[in-house]
């Protein structure tokens, strides 16, 4: 450690003694000006250069959002995947600098610029789903079909969104945007948007993403003021076997039906189903741990990061925005009641140990796993002995499937 500092003082010594050294040939020369007013424009130029000089109030309003991130993911293990590259993406992304030297992300020929390129046009989203399709297993969706009706009715956030959004003034394509958030699925956000209104894609992606991570904050008391105490009590019978034949034609199955239905989410879709037939087929598992791995690893820091970065003070801290939170957190909640409600009223036209617990119909948003590790806690709460994860995992993967087509459908009419 001594010899650390003392090597730092000679190359300090040395650095002023050359500064002197020219300083003095300045003045031997009749240099305009000499050393010192040439040393004192030298310090104003490095000023204006600096973050010191150039930020405002909003860049340090925007950058204790992205430790706030950072802090939730760390402190309370909130989505820390997704929130430590986006908390940090939104610090990078407001550190003060003058305009002109390439340097921000909205600056054409930036590096930020370039790596935010596959946001704006829709490039990460479909790999993101490539990765889910190679980790998720179906077999819970499989071995119980109607399961999937939870994930379809959670949906109804989306199109309330959609017309509270066109109510406060947004227009049908930003409407349109705005309004999948109620699906809690992040990169099927930051893909409609950056399809239907890209000027917003920072605000919508951000939302979306807070969301998600709140699922253990948010979900839980509307799950106990929907769902009466006997009901939460309530347990399924455990999922039957699924073949491995039948595992390996849900996903082309799957692709067909729900890309016949709505092809402009082909992108989407595809992925998710290509990525879960790597899995299931048996024959290409180190394309799938690549897949569910690497790719699904490198993809999430780009996009995170990049989305993060998006939140430019500037760009981001618009009535626009605020108006984009407030709607999202009503479409979370009216998905989460959605799901829950269906539920209950599935359970009008079952019998006996057909009966499913209303708990689960609050994974029905496509926040995976979260959203069914919230049901399965609220069940133990309940019950020590009710476990509900794996019968909660149908309508969970059921939303994602139910997103992707409900973002096609929007897309379709409004493009």
């Amino acid at each position: 450690m001594k010899r650390l500092v003392t090597l730092i003082g000679i190359f300090a010594l040395l650095f002023c003694l050359q500064l002197v050294g020219g300083g003095f040939e300045a003045l031997a020369s009749g240099t305009e000006g000499g050393f010192a007013e040439q040393a004192i424009g030298g310090l104003e130029k490095l000023w204006s250069f600096t973050g010191f000089a150039n930020v405002h109030y909003t860049n340090i309003i925007m950058i204790a959002v992205g430790l706030f991130f950072i802090f939730l993911a760390i402190k309370f293990d909130y989505e820390p995947l997704l929130l430590v590259p986006i908390g940090t993406g939104v610090i990078i992304g407001n550190i003060p600098f003058l305009a002109g030297n390439n340097i921000g992300l909205y600056e054409s020929g930036s590096v930020l610029n370039y790596l935010y390129f596959g946001v704006e046009k829709g490039v990460y989203p479909p790999l993101i789903f490539l990765g889910i399709g190679a980790m998720t297993d179906f077999s819970s969706l499989i071995s119980n079909p109607k399961l999937m009706i939870l994930g379809a009715a959670a949906q109804i956030g989306i199109f309330a969104t959609f017309l509270g959004a066109s109510a406060l003034g947004f227009g049908p394509e930003e409407a349109g945007a705005i309004g999948i958030i109620g699906g809690a699925d992040g990169p099927t956000a930051i893909f409609l948007s950056s399809k239907l209104a890209p000027h917003l894609m920072g605000a919508i992606a951000i939302a979306a993403y807070s969301y998600m991570a709140l699922v253990p904050v948010i979900q839980p008391p509307i799950m106990r003021l929907i769902v009466p105490k006997h009901e939460r009590l309530i347990k399924m019978k455990p999922p039957r076997a699924v073949s491995k034949t039948e595992k390996v034609l849900f996903p082309i199955i799957g692709l067909l039906l729900t890309t016949f239905i709505s092809p402009s989410a082909l992108p989407l879709l595809g992925m998710l189903f290509f990525g879960n037939l790597l899995k299931e087929s048996g024959v290409t598992e180190r394309l799938a741990d690549t897949a569910r791995n690497a790719l699904i690893n490198i993809i999430t820091i780009l996009l995170g990061v990049t989305v993060g970065a998006s939140t430019q003070a500037d760009y981001f801290l618009t009535t626009d925005s605020l108006k984009i939170f407030g709607l999202g957190a009503i479409s979370f909640m009216v998905a989460t009641a959605g799901g829950l409600l269906f539920a209950r009223i599935m359970n009008l036209f079952l019998k006996g140990d057909k009966k499913i617990n209303p708990l689960i119909g609050a994974a029905g948003v496509s926040a995976v796993p979260d959203s069914a590790r919230v049901a399965q806690m609220e069940g133990l709460k309940n019950d020590p002995t009710n476990h509900l994860l794996m019968h909660a995992m149908a309508p969970n993967v059921s939303g994602v499937i139910g997103s992707a087509v409900a973002a096609g459908i929007l897309l379709a009419f409004l493009s």
